[in-house]
């Protein structure tokens, strides 16, 4: 039975080791290309048997886990939201506080204590407790064990305390309580900053969730994009959202493509032109034909690649998720040994060695870890994506940090794909006006994108045309013509001797009449493109498949040094290779012929208008067609990483200081709590500065 991929929405996942311990049930339950990613509640997996899967399912929901259908459906009840838990154990944390500044004799009552701290302990409990003893049970201790003991420790002793009536020194009721109540508060920090750092899928989705007017036996009909159907007709009025991708059947139309190029200028749109899902139009209104819809449209597969790309995990956090996984074992084990030493060893009392014990417990944070580098690359690919740049994986963001060489193919890269006459040199007794007329004739019969760029360029000028009786393609030559006089013409590569610039010829009865000198035109930005490039000591490349006088020529404006022309595909593998034995390689390129070197760089680059072979095989998409993209791409990539480090760094330094710290005794555990809280807060905040921050 051939394997299925199978999605779920899990809601209840708040952290790394969450997600680890999800991991690590379905892996024992044998299934393959297991992707959990707790910031966006997904999780999927390979199958291979369908009936098995209300099994998985209830493997999951046995986690403390829920799968649910639609997470933007579901209503969560009053009770189970994280701010309202919070708001509760707030309002009864409060006055156990306060009995240390107030004078109320009552409040200092441990059987007044004990009521105030027992529903909050019954929340912890149930909201820590049930995730506690599931990771245990997954074989991934997760952080909540640790609040988990921590606060019932506390609660057990100051409980003890009140039934033997043992006095004040036994009274813990306000550090189970604050402990509890700090961290419910750390997590409505994270849950809310979670939801920022993946706005920006949220956001793509939503742009999915329109409604379409069906033209049906002329009349119209509201209906969901969803259920839009290729080969429907629909009518797009003025300030709609074009519901799908699909081709302009009649009308005109500007339409603001900003959230796909992130180019400002409206594009005009007329009959048979195309249009993509998404996109809305400024002004004027089409009838278009649906080409493709649902799973197939542009914007769907933009958003399949997001996803993919946040749950590709850049070496860095391979190395987070190792430390958590053995981070909560060591944490409990540290504290026990605190709890030894201090009770037993320097003979200090029950409750003081108890308390070093707990402090160590609710200060420790392997939550801060396993946030560190989730998040920032979530804002690192949201910030890229709004500026029309589609990373295929978080990964990709780490094999640019360090980047070399950027190789770059010539035409429909460095140029623009369209060509121009820069010189038209007559042979014998025909004028120019004849030779462009019969230029004109010839290739307006040709589909070649040259031929078009020349008809183009030619019409305005053209005062005399030929009548022709016939004329053929002859593929990789040019184009034979007889006209109605029976001349024969022949218009293809071939150069003369004395002059490299010119490379078409023009011959009539198989004499020369006219050599052209064409050539394709250089982006206009990339002369900056490339002086920032080597500011940024990044070697540029010049690796094309064209003639080597061309090459060379191109990459003299511009201000390429290192130039190989002629290349056939496969050679252009052996280039790519060279350069990447010396150091990080990118690779940016548009056709068919560049799709091997694109996969075989460290990175491979496309434009959003190269063949959809060469998108397939990029791990970055520009999405706008301006060359500055590619500086864009190159500095959010470099932020992001140095985002990762610094919020690992805090990570680790944070552990490394605060628990020897509490082991010692200096750490009270509700300043732990709060602290520990607050780590959380940092790693978050810290990433979604990546969101506004400066990064030219």
């Amino acid at each position: 039975m051939a394997e299925q991929l199978i999605e779920l929405n899990v809601t209840g996942m708040h952290c790394n080791n969450c997600a680890l311990s999800v991991h690590k049930l379905l892996e024992k339950r044998g299934l393959h290309n297991i992707l959990v990613d707790f910031a966006s509640e997904e999780v999927k997996f390979s199958n291979d048997n369908e009936a098995d899967l209300p099994g998985i399912i209830k493997d999951i929901e046995g986690l403390g886990y829920k799968v649910v259908d639609d997470p933007a459906l579901q209503i969560t009840p009053f009770y189970e939201k994280v701010e309202n838990k919070f708001l509760f154990c707030a309002i009864l944390t409060a006055p156990l506080l306060l009995h240390m500044i107030l004078p109320w004799h009552f409040l200092h009552l441990p059987l007044v204590q004990m009521l105030l701290c027992l529903p909050v302990f019954i929340v912890g409990c149930l909201h820590f407790g049930k995730s506690a003893i599931n990771s245990i049970k997954g074989g991934v201790p997760n952080m909540d064990v640790l609040i988990f003991v921590g606060s019932s420790a506390a609660f057990i002793y100051s409980l003890i305390g009140t039934i033997e009536n043992l006095g004040e020194q036994y009274q813990f009721y306000e550090t189970c309580a604050t402990i509890i109540t700090l961290v419910l508060l750390g997590n409505v920090f994270e849950k809310r900053s979670v939801t920022q750092t993946t706005s920006a899928v949220k956001d793509l989705v939503k742009i999915q969730q329109v409604n379409a007017n069906r033209v049906v036996n002329g009349g119209i009909e509201v209906i969901s994009a969803r259920d839009v159907r290729p080969g429907d007709t629909l009518l797009v009025n003025q300030g709609d959202k074009i519901p799908v991708d699909g081709e302009v059947l009649s009308g005109n139309a500007s339409v603001d493509e900003a959230m796909l190029t992130g180019e400002s200028i409206p594009v005009e749109k007329e009959k048979y032109d195309k249009v993509i899902g998404g996109t809305i139009v400024q002004n004027g209104n089409i009838r278009m034909i649906a080409t493709k819809v649902g799973s197939n449209t542009v914007l769907a597969q933009i958003i399949e690649l997001m996803k993919k790309a946040q749950a590709a995990k850049p070496p860095v956090q391979k190395l987070g998720d190792k430390v958590a996984a053995v981070f909560v074992p060591a944490v409990i084990l540290i504290s026990l040994i605190t709890f030894i030493i201090t009770f037993f060893a320097v003979h200090t009392s029950l409750q003081v060695a108890l308390m070093n014990a707990i402090a160590v417990l609710v200060i420790s944070c392997p939550c801060a870890m396993g946030l560190a580098t989730p998040t920032a690359v979530m804002v690192g690919l949201g910030r890229a994506a709004k500026n029309g740049i589609l990373i295929k994986g978080g990964d990709t963001i780490e094999a640019v940090s360090n980047t070399k060489f950027v190789v770059f193919d010539k035409t429909g890269t460095i140029t623009t794909g369209k060509f121009r006459i820069y010189d038209i040199k007559t042979e014998g007794e025909a004028s120019i006006e004849q030779i462009r007329g019969v230029i004109v004739a010839i290739e307006e019969r040709s589909n070649h994108p040259i031929a078009k760029s020349l008809v183009n360029e030619l019409l305005p000028f053209q005062q005399t045309k030929l009548i022709l009786k016939s004329a053929k393609e002859e593929k990789g030559l040019g184009m034979r013509a007889e006209d109605v006089d029976g001349n024969h013409y022949f218009l293809g590569s071939g150069k003369a001797k004395d002059d490299s610039d010119f490379n078409l010829s023009l011959y009539k009865n198989q004499k020369l009449i006219a050599q052209i000198a064409i050539d394709d035109e250089i982006r206009p930005e990339a002369i900056t493109l490339i002086k920032q490039l080597k500011k940024m000591n990044i070697v540029p490349v010049l690796l094309s498949g064209d003639k080597m006088n061309r090459c060379l020529k191109v990459a003299r404006q511009i201000g390429i040094d290192d130039v190989h022309g002629e290349k056939l595909p496969d050679e252009k593998l052996q280039v790519i290779d060279i350069y990447k034995q010396k150091g990080k390689t990118i690779m940016i390129g548009d056709g068919i012929n560049d799709a091997p070197a694109l996969t075989k760089a460290d990175v491979g680059v496309s434009m959003n208008d190269a063949s959809q072979v060469a998108m397939q095989s990029a791990r970055v998409i520009l999405l706008n067609t301006d060359l500055q993209s590619v500086i864009k791409f190159l500095q959010i990539s470099r932020h992001t990483l140095i985002t990762i480090k610094q919020n690992l760094f805090w990570a680790f330094a944070y552990n490394i200081i605060a628990i020897p710290v509490a082991a010692l005794g200096f750490l009270n555990p509700m300043v732990g709590a709060f602290t520990m809280a607050f780590s959380d807060v940092v790693v978050i905040g810290n990433s979604l500065r990546l969101k506004r921050k400066k990064i030219d």
